[in-house]
């Protein structure tokens, strides 16, 4: 019995000593690790037009400008809700329309500030070395909501800004301001004698400008001209034969060409002959004083 029990007892601590080897070499099994949560990565930038070798992005709430169509992205230092202030309430995946420059020259965004802000002004903010360094200019110290706005360069001095504002109803405030020192400092202009609502207008020189309203119901074209600099408007005289009578309806911003100005004159809202987008060509050999009818113009025939 004695001998028994040394025999079970050696064998028992024969047996822990080989669970003790075995346990050490058994290879440990790693427990798989907790992958770590980070932020996702943002989808790249795409310039709204793809084909441009100039342009811009909103993605990520952020104005950004590309000059090598979206290879390399600069920021535009403004906040993107201010390029949209006022009376609109459109798209605001893309800049509003004529709101800024864009070109290998020059990058320039009108803005506003918020309303309810002791600053009411509007301003511009712009770069003349690819967004290297940003100036930021008042173009108006105080203002009511905007509703048109459109700047625009005709040469490295000289610009022009017109803004809508204080809309009631169909009635509204335009006014042109003008730059000749490249943007940084600009000039109230006369405002002409006209409360309809804008539909577009623009300098084709120094001198040369004009400003076309009617937009809700028009029965014929109000297009004002100056010829001083923005010191004076008069309405200009449109000779429209009498077919086009009530159907070319809307001035549109006229232009140079050859040894005349010409302009484009729609249907607009509510036209419908021949399918409502066909339009009438006028020219002017006074400088935009008088227009005479030259032909009917396709859609797929315009620049």
């Amino acid at each position: 019995m004695k001998y028994i029990m040394i025999g079970t007892a050696c064998l028992m601590v024969i047996g822990i000593i080989a669970g003790t080897f075995i346990f050490e070499k058994t290879p440990n099994v790693n427990q798989p690790e907790t992958p770590e949560i980070s932020d996702p990565v943002p989808p790249p930038l795409q310039p709204v037009n793809e084909a441009a070798p100039v342009g811009y992005s909103l993605q990520q709430d952020q104005l950004q400008i590309t000059y090598n169509q979206g290879d390399e992205w600069v920021k535009v230092p403004i906040e993107k809700e201010l390029l949209f202030e006022g009376e609109y309430s459109g798209n605001e995946d893309e800049l509003i329309e004529a709101s800024y420059v864009l070109n290998q020259n020059c990058a320039a965004f009108l803005y506003a500030h918020d309303y309810s802000s002791p600053d009411k002004g509007v301003r511009l903010i712009y770069s003349n070395n690819k967004g290297q360094t940003w100036e930021d200019a008042k173009v108006t110290g105080s203002s009511p909501p905007i509703r048109f706005r459109k700047v625009a360069f005709i040469n490295d001095s000289f610009a022009y800004a017109i803004l809508s504002a204080d809309r009631t109803m169909s009635q509204e405030l335009t006014t042109v301001y003008l730059s000749k020192d490249g943007g940084k400092s600009w000039n109230e202009m006369p405002r002409p004698d006209i409360t309809r609502l804008i539909s577009d207008g623009g300098f084709v020189d120094e001198n040369t400008g004009f400003l076309s309203f009617g937009i809700l119901n028009p029965e014929k074209p109000d297009l004002q001209v100056t010829q001083d600099g923005g010191q004076s408007w008069n309405e200009a005289s449109m000779d429209i034969p009498d077919q086009y009578e009530k159907v070319f309806v809307i001035a549109e911003v006229p232009f140079e060409e050859e040894d005349h100005l010409a302009v484009y004159v729609n249907q607009g809202p509510n036209g419908d002959y021949k399918g409502g987008k066909v339009k009438g060509k006028f020219i002017s050999i006074d400088r935009g004083r008088t227009w005479s009818f030259q032909e009917e113009v396709q859609p797929d025939e315009i620049d």
